[in-house]
Parts: structure tokens; sequence; C-alpha cells
């Protein structure tokens, strides 16, 4: 008998997830900029290339901390709730915090190059992206059971070499 097979999500559902996750992000990172913006015109506060630099990283921040929060906790950020999709270790639980991370890293490679590291989404059996295969998760569809893992998807640890002392 043949466990049934889960349906990795493709690259256009997972391209909308990420697009309406930026947007969220991005509306956030607007407003907060916007209401900072103008407390700061009330004061009198000149903007200088420096703090134009900190605000860059300040968004920077933002949209890591957005992906790491969501990944970490619930394995679906809002974007990926509304196309029903999560993202899942060998084990099938969400991410932990620092896999999370790598895998922000890993989306930020992805991206930089044209996203190019989507590309082995077309090509790989799961359905993995770079950011995937650093971290060492699958996104699937939310509502799709998560299969049973074979031997070779699973860590092996290593066992003491010799007895209790």
């Amino acid at each position: 008998m043949n466990a049934p097979r889960v349906p990795y999500a493709g690259i256009a559902t997972r391209a909308v997830g990420l697009a309406l996750d930026v947007l969220f992000a991005d509306l956030l990172v607007l407003v907060t900029a916007g209401v900072l913006a103008l407390v700061g015109s009330l004061v009198g506060l000149d903007l200088s290339t420096g703090l134009k630099v900190a605000a860059a990283g300040v968004w920077f921040v933002i949209l890591a901390g957005y992906f790491v929060f969501f990944w970490s906790t619930t394995g679906q950020t809002p974007g990926m709730r509304l196309m029903r999709l999560r993202v899942a270790g060998s084990d099938g639980r969400p991410p932990n915090f620092g896999r999370a991370v790598v895998r922000v890293i890993g989306l930020a490679v992805s991206i930089i190059p044209l996203f190019a590291g989507f590309l082995p989404v077309l090509v790989d059996d799961r359905r993995r992206g770079l950011l995937d295969f650093l971290a060492g998760t699958v996104v699937v569809y939310a509502d799709a059971p998560f299969p049973e893992l074979e031997r070779a998807d699973v860590a092996v640890v290593a066992e003491p070499l010799g007895p209790p002392v």
C-alpha cells in the first residue's frame, strides 16, 4: 500500500503568498514610517542620510522579523494562510526560531539574483527552493496530511561510541 502523496506547494501559489506577505509587511512599515515622519516634521527633525540608511535597516529588520515570527510560531504567515500553505520541518512541525532565521536569509539570497533561488521548485520532487534546502523545510498545503517520513529523510543522531559512564 502506498501512503497518500502530499501535495507540495508549487511556485505560483508560493509566489502569491510571498507577494501578499511583502504587501502586508510593507504596509506595516509604511504606516509606522508615516506616523514617525509626521511627528518628526512637527518637531522640525531633518532626515540626514544616516537616518535614511538607518530607516532602511529598520525596514529590513521588520520584514525579516515578520517572517521569522510567523514561520517559527504557526508555520504560516498571513499570506500563506490566505493561500492555504504552511511551512514545516522534516517532522511536520513549524521550523524553530533558528531554522526560521536561516530560511529568511535563504529568502533574501533566493530573491537577489532575479528570484533564481526559487527555480529548484520547478524541478525538485518536493518543490523546495533554495531557502527550503538551507533550512530543511518544505511548503505544503495546510489541509494536506503530512507524509510518513522515510528513513533517509530523518536526521540520524550519532550514538555514543561506548557504554555510558
